[in-house]
């Protein structure tokens, strides 16, 4: 850290939102290694036991099923350069990155229904719902980017996945189309500063300005999505980012504009999760935004993460 020159806004900021000292002795520590086993594939027991026969030590993730921890006896190989990776008998996966298709299954009952993740490249949640859905139903995956398509297409390819139609647009636009969805998932373009241990180029990158613009397109992502669901429809929310204005504001904002957007509580077993703030730079967020889930790279050892699901009201 001393070698680490941080802008006093931003020592400013999370001084007064958690202690700070924890908070980035986590953010500079290694990030673990985690992988998400390919049901669509592969059973968890038969990789289990594959990686293991290959010198390989898995954890299991006490919140995903088929989520482990991962690291080798003797080497330091890369996980991704395996063969069961090329085959698509997992995906390389950080382990907080598990969660918002977790809250969604929880919530919604996936088969044979109609999901869009708006914001999906380069395909490690898409992935995990396609899964969730057991190939059935239709999933749209869609980026506003051609670039992040390819990396989405050969993830969703090499995962076996054939209920999934890509799509290329900016997300704001889903609410004009006609099709209306059962759950979407919304992980939203963000400052990242959840994730500063995957890349400490977040800390130079990081200012208020961009915040306020980042979280002007959450609002307009999230809303969109939220017109788009069904009625009794879930829509999750998720960022990798821990700035209240880019998650409790932006769930604030939607709660405050339609009255029949509700919270959803989730309980996951074996997470670790920190408080929401109620009120951040002088402003005070709707109530409802207690029942959303901000976890620490503290909390468990991972990176950051926010995640809100909210379910569109019959009117």
């Amino acid at each position: 850290m001393k070698n680490i020159k941080l802008k006093p806004e931003f020592v400013k900021r999370y001084s007064e939102i958690t202690d700070f000292d924890v908070f980035m002795d986590y953010s500079l520590k290694f990030l673990r290694r985690s992988i998400r086993v390919n049901t669509i594939k592969m059973s968890v027991n038969k990789l289990k036991q594959r990686l293991e026969d290959k010198g390989w030590q898995l954890e299991p993730i006490k919140w995903c099923e088929q989520g482990f921890f991962v690291e080798h006896n003797k080497s330091r190989i890369d996980i991704g350069n395996l063969v069961e990776h090329s085959l698509g008998y997992f995906y390389v996966q950080e382990a907080s990155s598990m969660i918002p298709p977790i809250v969604m299954r929880k919530l919604s009952d996936l088969s044979n229904k109609l999901v869009l993740d708006m914001c999906a490249a380069p395909g490690s949640k898409t992935t995990q719902i396609a899964m969730y859905m057991q190939n059935t139903g239709m999933l749209i995956a869609n980026d506003y980017l051609v670039p992040r398509l390819k990396p989405l297409g050969l993830n969703i390819q090499r995962a076996g996945i054939t209920n999934t139609i890509i799509t290329l647009m900016p997300g704001q636009l889903f609410k004009t189309k006609p099709l209306k969805f059962d759950a979407i998932l919304v992980d939203a373009p963000c400052s990242a500063t959840g994730a500063i241990r995957k890349s400490l180029k977040t800390l130079e990158v990081w200012n208020p300005n961009m915040v306020k613009r980042l979280a002007r397109i959450q609002k307009q992502l999230l809303e969109s999505a939220y017109l788009c669901l069904k009625p009794g429809g879930v829509v999750v929310y998720s960022t990798c980012t821990l700035e209240p204005e880019e998650n409790e504001g932006v769930v604030s904002y939607l709660l405050d504009k339609y009255d029949h957007a509700k919270v959803e509580k989730v309980n996951i077993t074996g997470l670790k999760t920190s408080k929401p703030l109620l009120e951040f730079g002088g402003i005070t967020y709707n109530p409802n935004v207690a029942k959303t889930i901000r976890i620490w790279p503290q909390d468990n050892d991972t990176q950051g993460f926010f995640i809100a699901a909210i379910r569109k009201g019959f009117r």
